[in-house]
């Protein structure tokens, strides 16, 4: 076999396994350090390091929004930050009344550069992204980029903070190291969602082999009326109706299960342990290559969730004798209704989130499922007594 057909084969593999090829580079000028001892190009998650193309110059503060608290770290970090490079912020966080009294500050807020979310395309300008606040800072950072995400440097100042390793006592040092890059990372995969409206009349029931009639399979014969790169999870559930939730799941086409319950979640390793913990699921490393499907509160004592392959597409509609529509959100927004010939797609997005490690991939996320879920905390068992007698220690 020649290299080019063995390269051919690996990177075949690889999509196979790990679903789209993830993207190496991050932004405009952030990327993945190369690795020389990586065979073929194919990087160990392990090995993972930021570097810079060319030094980063724009910058992006995503601040939690109605926490007075994080007033004063806000401003703390942009007088550091714009005398390096161009900062840019929301529109309403600059607007923000807390800000405008401060007559000190007026000079630097001033030099911020602001947009307005669904109005500003910022995503071709950010080299890098510093979140300050809790996980949904982090998942809203994740949702103005809708390609290419550039790194991303979250620092735990919310309720939570299973996404935000780093501490804010030591900014100034921790943001020079990601400026020096070789910082680890980790991949946080996210999931690419399309909604499909009208796909084609009164749906039909599946063949025997689970399989859609010929002529049904091709769902992009509808509408496709949002389409969205998601980091935690898609829902969906029965709204507001005392009815159960009734949709069927396909797997690349084919017909899985049917859920009856109050509905189904379809989540990201990152989204794992998120509303798929409290559901039951299981929690998977941000890089393990999987998505998951977790059903809420199912109608069945043996429908237990799922872990298929990253490679994969699901298609989720309702079942043809649902009583009640259905409706889906992502990560908590955009929530909308999905009635009988809708379809929602899912796979994995090639444009995960590169977030930055405090420590390394392993020891931060062990770290926040002992720190903010105290996983396996309990009171320690106590040790036997020594009871051996001097016959014992003389044989």
């Amino acid at each position: 076999m020649s290299a080019s057909h063995l390269i051919a084969s690996v990177r075949f593999l690889s999509h196979f396994l790990h679903g789209p090829y993830p993207a190496t580079h991050f932004g405009p000028k952030a990327c993945i350090l190369p690795n020389p001892t990586s065979v073929m190009h194919i990087q160990d998650p392990a090995s993972q390091r930021l570097t810079w193309n060319k030094p980063p110059v724009n910058v992006l503060v995503i601040r939690k929004i109605r926490d007075e608290s994080l007033a004063e770290p806000f401003k703390e970090l942009c007088r550091f930050l714009v005398e390096q490079m161009m900062v840019y912020v929301e529109r309403r966080v600059a607007d923000d009344a807390t800000l405008s009294k401060d007559e000190a500050f007026g000079s630097i807020r001033n030099q911020l550069c602001t947009f307005r979310e669904g109005y500003d395309d910022i995503s071709d300008c950010i080299d890098l992204i510093i979140c300050l606040g809790g996980d949904g800072t982090l998942l809203y950072a994740s949702s103005l980029f809708q390609g290419s995400v550039p790194p991303v440097m979250a620092f735990h100042l919310g309720s939570l903070g299973f996404l935000t390793p780093f501490k804010f006592e030591s900014y100034k040092t921790e943001v020079a190291k990601v400026f020096e890059g070789n910082a680890a990372i980790t991949l946080r995969s996210r999931l690419k969602v399309k909604v499909v409206k009208d796909i084609g009349g009164p749906q039909q029931q599946p063949e025997h082999n689970g399989l859609l009639p010929h002529g049904h399979t091709n769902t992009d014969a509808g509408r496709v009326t949002l389409q969205l790169q998601v980091l935690n999870e898609v829902v969906v559930d029965r709204g507001p109706s005392s009815y159960l939730s009734n949709v069927d799941l396909y797997l690349d086409g084919r017909l899985i299960t049917s859920v009856q319950g109050d509905g189904l979640i379809v989540s990201t390793p990152t989204g794992s342990t998120a509303y798929a913990a409290a559901a039951g699921a299981s929690m998977i490393h941000p890089n393990v290559p999987a998505i998951m499907v977790t059903p809420i509160c199912p109608h069945s004592l043996s429908f237990r969730p799922i872990v298929v392959p990253a490679g994969v597409e699901l298609m989720i509609t309702l079942s043809p004798d649902a009583r009640n529509t259905a409706w889906v959100s992502f990560d908590g927004r955009k929530r909308q209704e999905i009635q009988h010939g809708d379809c929602i797609k899912i796979t994995t997005s090639c444009y995960p989130v590169p977030s930055i490690c405090c420590h390394d991939l392993v020891y931060d996320w062990f770290e926040s499922l002992a720190q903010c879920l105290h996983w396996n905390v309990r009171k320690r068992q106590a040790r036997l007594a020594d009871t051996s007698d001097s016959s014992d220690t003389e044989n």
